[in-house]
């Protein structure tokens, strides 16, 4: 099988927010610091992390929601940097937002709400074509015709959720932020949601980037894992590698907090608990972010931030001590 190209590429993007510290005074809060990362047509880069991690801001400030701080946004070999260039590239890129009960407008009918973005970027000529892109939009997320005329407080959570994935499904998009599109959902109801995204993905033929704190969610659905601490990139690799030989302290301690359905294999194994909290990334520490916490911290990690470099073919690592965080979780 021949590598697929490409689709989107991140190069040392960063979103800082200036935050007030005293009268007059800002600080820059880095919510994104130089993150650099590429998606290739038609597959699911998962990226997983702590709360405040700067996940979910990856995810906006791709889509420009939020304006870069810096760094580049590649979308089909061509940058996105002008308005025109955005225009374009947000009928090719959309997202799925996590809480389906704030993202919907209670005022709007299902109907409507699908419609927006057909309504906003003018894609269709009479109101028969949008009525029936709708019913056909609502039949790709399992939704009844007869739901198009009721209002988002009538529904469940699961079927919220289907109502804001037809509506980004609406400009035919090649490529789809999902912001934590299941966390907010009971647990049985996520297997459909998470199913569902596959079945698009495979009919469609779309490219997401799956953001999740629920590691075993990832695992399902992606391709490839990536991992953030405080604003930086750790690891990224394929998502087998990563479960099943993690090489960033952090990862493998994420990993180990993974429940098991076997109890025999859940005693055996270790869990790697970290000491203290995750800082704050408006104080963050200086050279590597995840030293603070780090058992195998030395000197040269608060020197200078590691660098994000490929360890084993197609595996990512921002890690000084590799040596030493090859002996986490093996009965050390």
């Amino acid at each position: 099988m021949s590598e697929a190209k490409n689709l989107l590429e991140i190069r040392h993007l960063k979103e800082y927010f200036p935050v007030t510290v005293g009268f007059f005074r800002t600080k820059p809060l880095k919510a994104v610091d130089d993150v650099s990362f590429t998606i290739r047509k038609g597959e699911t880069l998962g990226l997983v992390g702590e709360s405040g991690c700067g996940k979910t801001t990856v995810g906006r400030t791709i889509l420009q929601l939020y304006k870069p701080t810096a760094g580049e946004i590649i979308y089909d070999g061509s940058e996105v940097k002008t308005r025109a260039q955005l225009a374009r590239f947000r009928k090719k890129a959309t997202m799925v937002f996590q809480d389906p009960y704030s993202s919907l407008n209670p005022r709007m009918t299902v109907s409507d709400i699908i419609a927006e973005p057909l309504d906003v970027h003018g894609l269709y000529k009479t109101k028969e074509e949008r009525r029936a892109r709708v019913l056909e939009l609502m039949d790709y997320v399992g939704l009844n015709s007869e739901h198009a005329s009721r209002y988002a407080h009538e529904f469940s959570g699961g079927q919220r959720q289907r109502i804001g994935i037809a509506r980004a499904l609406a400009v035919n998009p090649e490529f789809i932020v999902c912001d934590e599109p299941v966390s907010a959902l009971d647990v049985s109801i996520q297997a459909q949601v998470i199913n569902m995204f596959d079945e698009l993905q495979d009919k469609l033929g779309l490219t997401y980037l799956f953001i999740a704190h629920d590691l075993l969610v990832v695992r399902h659905i992606s391709d490839r894992i990536a991992v953030m601490y405080l604003g930086k990139m750790v690891e990224m690799a394929d998502a087998d590698e990563i479960y099943d030989h993690p090489l960033h302290p952090y990862s493998k301690s994420l990993l180990s907090s993974v429940p098991v359905p076997d109890p025999k294999v859940a005693r055996e194994n270790k869990r790697i608990v970290l000491e203290g909290d995750i800082p704050s990334p408006l104080n963050a520490p200086s050279g590597c972010p995840f030293r603070t916490r780090c058992p195998y911290a030395k000197e040269d990690c608060g020197a200078s931030m590691p660098e994000f470099k490929e360890v084993e073919k197609g595996h990512f690592v921002a890690c000084h001590h590799l040596e030493c965080a090859e002996k986490m979780g093996h009965g050390e």
